[in-house]
């Protein structure tokens, strides 16, 4: 994942007040679901916490707990530290001092959005200790969170959760949000490998056909339909022409797995750049028919037994802001 060169923090401008803390809790995010390639995200109800407190130490320290918190760094370098001071630098103010504790329930470099969930936990945490005349409303917290990860798929979704439609014109990102059916429940087979984003994308061709385009961008618009009012529609809508057979070199038990669920007739997908494979189902019985077929076929398979797969549900509150209970 490649990150804007805005999360080199220069020190700059008054420090904010210290003695202020709170908490803000993100939503993990699906992008892509097959044919959205890089406008589409579903926030699902897998959230990481964050604690924030400004003091006078003048340090900043970092408390890791949960999935992959004995490799993250513990200072500055770690993600939500450096989305949380750009932002303070980005309102030219500066810190005293934070201690930030994260709790993390999202597995990292799998495709569900921790990256981004890391940048819009700093960036909102950060927004909530400026004065109200430096605070960003909701359309610069996007545009910021985006530049900050370099697209909008993910962050948007995570920002207002539900299903998030996000597109650029010029130098600008947009989003606009839409609920998803209720019938619609998310169920993700995450492996114990990790896959970086730029692993991922380096494998996609300069071009493609003018068929594939056209092709894509039907099933795509017929993906927002299916995800908002006809989710009988998710096996076709959920088929990709664009970006997953490219990338199946990468993660082959993820790909065979798609493939295998897709014949048994479950709108599988990966879920943004992968590996973790993401089943759109309708309604509780298909749901429980995707976790036991899933399952069913990693055990039959060659891949190692440390898949886990989640029955999920959407996440229709996005990033939630609020009182350190600390």
């Amino acid at each position: 994942m490649q990150h804007s060169s805005a999360l080199r923090v220069i020190p700059a401008g008054p420090f904010i007040a210290a003695g202020q803390s709170l908490e803000v809790t993100v939503p993990g995010t699906s992008a892509n679901l097959g044919p959205g390639f890089d406008t589409l995200g579903l926030a699902v109800t897998l959230r990481d916490t964050v604690r924030v407190r400004a003091v006078e130490s003048g340090t900043t320290t970092v408390t890791a707990l949960g999935e992959s918190a004995g490799t993250l760094p513990r200072d500055e370098r770690h993600l939500v530290a450096k989305s949380l001071l750009a932002t303070l630098h980005r309102a030219g103010r500066r810190s005293p001092g934070l201690e930030i504790d994260t709790v993390n329930v999202l597995p990292h470099g799998r495709g569900l959005g921790s990256s981004a969930a890391a940048i819009v936990s700093g960036a909102v945490a950060a927004n909530a200790l400026l004065a109200d005349e430096d605070r960003m409303d909701e359309k610069a917290l996007l545009q910021w969170c985006a530049t900050l990860e370099g697209h909008p798929d993910n962050v948007a979704s995570a920002l207002s959760g539900s299903l998030a439609i996000s597109w650029e014109s010029g130098k600008a990102y947009f989003s606009t949000r839409l609920e998803v059916h209720p019938d619609v429940i998310p169920v993700a087979a995450v492996p114990g490998t990790s896959l970086s984003t730029d692993s991922a994308r380096a494998l996609l061709p300069t071009s493609v056909s003018h068929w594939s385009a056209a092709t894509n961008a039907g099933r795509a618009a017929l993906l927002v339909h299916a995800l908002s009012a006809r989710p009988d529609l998710l096996l076709p809508a959920t088929e990709d022409f664009l970006h997953q057979d490219y990338r199946a070199p990468a993660m082959v038990a993820s790909a065979m797995l798609v493939r295998a669920l897709r014949t048994a007739g479950f709108a599988a997908v990966i879920s943004g750049a992968g590996p973790t494979v993401m089943t759109l189902a309708v309604g509780e019985k298909q749901a429980a028919e995707a976790v036991i077929a899933a399952r069913t076929l990693l055990d039959a398979s060659d891949t190692p037994d440390s898949w886990r797969v989640l029955r999920l549900d959407v996440d229709r509150e996005g990033a939630k802001l609020g009182v350190h209970p600390g």
